[in-house]
């Protein structure tokens, strides 16, 4: 078992990767690590959408439906071209995993520790993707929040997208990164 505080110093975003499929099995995987992240009263606030093959065309469509919403006058031509460019977003990895909050509809559940739960829920994903040999990148951006997204994947009410997951095998090298000493970020109250 790779050692946990190795694995939270070296894992690094993976944006390149190869095209090879990922077994199920290791996809399950990442997906039993996500639902052991801390949850607020248990209430398990996640939805995972697992995209492969021409299953990513949904997440495709999604993201050319949004940037040709945001511009006008363009020919059928430039239109198609911008659709093909938008859609090839979401084939940059053989595997996609849109991650989602559910918030409880609990008058005792605080919204913004559900989306905690799930954002500890990717870094679970993160971290087991490492531990497995796998390259993954956590994408977000204001196509996550729009509209059009939520209902490519049905979400509704206070149900949003936190990210999408690539997974795949890497092709490229771990980038070098380097933090701020922790001591330097921190206040001790004695």
């Amino acid at each position: 078992m790779t050692d946990l505080f190795a694995a939270i110093q070296h894992r690094r975003s993976i944006g390149k990767v190869k095209q090879d499929a990922v077994p199920q099995e290791q996809i399950e995987r990442l997906l039993e690590a996500a639902i052991w992240a801390p949850n607020h009263r248990r209430t398990e606030p996640w939805k995972f959408f697992v995209m492969e093959g021409e299953g990513r065309r949904v997440l495709g469509r999604a993201y050319a439906d949004i940037a040709l919403s945001q511009v006008s006058g363009l020919s059928a031509e430039d239109e198609a071209d911008q659709r093909s460019n938008h859609e090839k977003k979401a084939f940059r990895s053989p595997i996609v995993i849109a991650v989602a909050v559910s918030p409880a509809e609990d008058a005792n559940v605080t919204e913004i520790e559900e989306y905690a739960a799930v954002h500890a829920a990717v870094q679970n994903m993160l971290l087991a993707a490492h531990a497995l040999g796998l390259g993954a990148v956590w994408r977000t951006g204001d196509p996550m929040y729009h509209p059009i997204m939520q209902e490519a994947f049905g979400l509704s009410g206070r149900e949003q997208l936190v990210g999408m997951i690539y997974v795949g095998y890497p092709d490229m090298e771990a980038p070098q990164s380097k933090r701020i000493p922790a001591a330097e970020k921190t206040v001790w109250l004695r």
